[in-house]
């Protein structure tokens, strides 16, 4: 089962009882970027996601799109 980036940062957000301004002080990035990551936007700074990702010790990572890992 996959979700989307912006429903797992906002579940691990409010699992934890965070707000968003209180994920980002703890991360270091600014309320507007994990507005922004909440919402879906689509283009965000990859080391910035990491940043936020990293206080659920998860990560971006590439995944394979097909099953035969065709170029």
């Amino acid at each position: 089962m996959s979700c989307s980036l912006s429903s797992f940062v906002k579940g691990k957000r409010k699992q934890f009882g965070l707000t968003q301004q209180d994920l980002s002080e703890k991360s270091g990035v600014g309320l507007r970027f994990v507005r922004e990551l909440e919402q879906g936007k689509n283009t965000l700074r990859m080391d910035k996601v990491n940043q936020v990702l990293a206080l659920f010790g998860a990560e971006l990572s590439a995944t394979a799109i097909n099953k035969n890992n065709e170029l």
